[in-house]
């Protein structure tokens, strides 16, 4: 019986990978979180999924684990994540980095093959290359939650120097599904939408981001950890269409058939990045089939809203 630890897993990301691996009735999943953004409601119901309550950052609650279990595979997604909440709490965010050292530190002496790891777009910082490539786009950010993720990338191929632990990083743009909660722009903007509210919009909306499907995402990440194409690299994982933050709510209220207005706020201070446009060369190569497309995407949100109404 393969065992994989899923971090993270009561989360949006982490809790639909889980159920894209538990598929394979051969792979034991193993769930840890610690609730604060996450919810147990979202874990899968499978009989192969187990839970365990668990702050990774403590590292006498995620040793005891281990000591349990004997994982194959690690799949650290476990974060605190959502621009407001890491912006007002940013020692919190810190806090992180001891979570990175935890599992690297078990995984290492536990005999893990693979270390798959969620780090985030955010790590580029303001653009100056577009597409953003894996290995040409400097790492430039200086907010709190984009250094515990470039602090967490280069302990990984640290531990893989020096201890010959295999990894593979995800950098992850904006991803949205119907599990998402609702302190993100997609589900946020939906959500609004669906209640006739105004839709709120820092700065003049000009922005731009590209938004990559949950299915695409996880479909692309399985692949990659299924295949080891990209066995100790880095792999982009977004969309390819960049779309401006008014354009999404004027497409959100117009597939909604809302009644919802633009409500422009004050720009923030940190943290929205002007542009955000991914180089997929990577993920196409695995994906194969093309992604799917916005609208598609917002309708398949629709289809199951519970999570963010």
């Amino acid at each position: 019986m393969i065992k994989v630890l899923i971090t993270g897993g009561a989360g949006f990301i982490g809790s639909a990978m889980a159920e894209k691996i538990a598929q394979d009735p051969k792979v034991e999943v193993h769930i840890v979180d610690n609730l604060v953004t996450g919810s147990e409601v979202k874990v899968p119901d499978m009989p192969n999924v187990f839970f365990h309550h668990c702050d990774v950052n403590r590292y006498d609650e995620i040793a005891k684990v281990f000591s349990e279990r004997s994982f194959n595979y690690v799949f650290h997604y476990a974060a605190l994540v959502g621009v407001q909440l890491t912006l007002k709490q940013p020692v919190k965010v810190l806090e992180d980095i001891r979570g990175i050292e935890n599992l690297l530190v078990l995984s290492k002496v536990s005999g893990v093959k693979q270390f798959l790891y969620s780090s985030s777009s955010e790590v580029y910082g303001e653009p100056v290359e577009f597409p953003q490539n894996e290995h040409t786009t400097p790492l430039n950010s200086r907010l709190p939650y984009a250094i515990v993720k470039n602090v967490g990338e280069a302990y990984i191929r640290s531990y893989h120097k020096e201890f010959g632990l295999d990894y593979t990083i995800f950098r992850f743009f904006n991803t949205y599904g119907p599990k998402q909660s609702k302190d993100f722009v997609m589900s946020k903007f939906i959500a609004a939408a669906l209640k006739n509210e105004d839709i709120p919009i820092y700065g003049d909306g000009t922005q731009t981001r590209t938004f990559c499907f949950i299915d695409d995402n996880t479909d692309a990440c399985f692949a990659a950890f299924h295949s080891k194409k990209y066995l100790n690299d880095v792999i982009n994982v977004g969309g390819n269409v960049e779309t401006k933050i008014i354009d999404l709510a004027k497409l959100v209220i117009d597939i909604t058939g809302s009644s919802s207005k633009i409500q422009f706020l004050e720009p923030l201070k940190e943290g929205d990045m002007t542009r955000r446009l991914p180089d997929i060369a990577k993920m196409s190569a695995i994906l194969k089939r093309p992604p799917i497309a916005l609208e598609s995407g917002i309708k398949k949100v629709l289809e199951n809203t519970a999570y963010i109404l």
